[in-house]
């Protein structure tokens, strides 16, 4: 019975696998894709919380392609330098992601206090406001699914990928609830204090990140 059990438990080793890396390489297509809208609106409207939103979408493309690195390297067999394979990379990928994440956030509150400090200028908002929601839904979307595929391949770093497409959602959110306050309301200082918020909601997913990889 060990002998028939063996064959069968590499095959699915090898099926998980095969889906994990489709759906990281969906991930960076998305992710790609996400950051051409994201810098259309930028370019459109001029906010800052939009070039927050964008500037984390550069950070969470370079995050992918060091996560599709380590889906790789831990499907490696083991060698003499390490004899128990290079699973465990998974728990460096993740807390790279969450580093990353917090970079973000860091990066969100920096822009938006220079571009508050010298002064906001907004513009095609209506335009910039459907890319971004656009772009929320569909990074929404490719989240769960990352999440889902996480859980279903024992994979980490698919569902840190997923945490932190679910992260860049919530900024699209966060981006567009901003823009329609200041549509609304005609006070531009509602689209930076959004920034801010979402800088905030993201810090802690990072946080949480990083935390889950280091008892890793």
């Amino acid at each position: 019975m060990t002998s028939s059990a063996t064959p069968d438990s590499h095959d699915k080793r090898r099926q998980q696998h095969r889906e994990a890396q489709f759906a990281m390489r969906l991930s960076l297509f998305v992710g790609v894709l996400m950051l051409t809208g994201k810098m259309t609106a930028y370019l459109l409207t001029g906010s800052s919380a939009v070039f927050s939103d964008a500037a984390e979408s550069v950070v969470h493309v370079v995050a992918v392609i060091f996560a599709v690195f380590s889906l790789w390297l831990s499907s490696r067999p083991a060698i003499p330098q390490f004899r128990y394979g290079f699973e465990r990379i998974g728990f460096f990928s993740a807390g790279f992601e969450g580093a990353m994440i917090m970079l973000a956030a860091g990066s969100i509150i920096y822009t938006t206090t220079e571009k508050w400090r010298h002064g906001l200028t907004l513009e095609n908002l209506g335009s910039g406001v459907l890319l971004i929601v656009a772009a929320g839904l569909l990074n929404a979307i490719l989240g769960l699914y990352l999440l889902r595929m996480g859980k279903r391949n024992h994979s980490l770093i698919l569902e840190a990928d997923g945490k932190h497409v679910l992260a860049d959602s919530w900024t699209s959110f966060g981006v567009v609830a901003g823009l329609g306050l200041v549509m609304a309301t005609g006070w531009k200082p509602f689209d930076p204090l959004i920034a801010y918020a979402v800088a905030a909601n993201i810090l802690w997913t990072g946080g949480r990140l990083l935390w889950r990889a280091m008892k890793g």
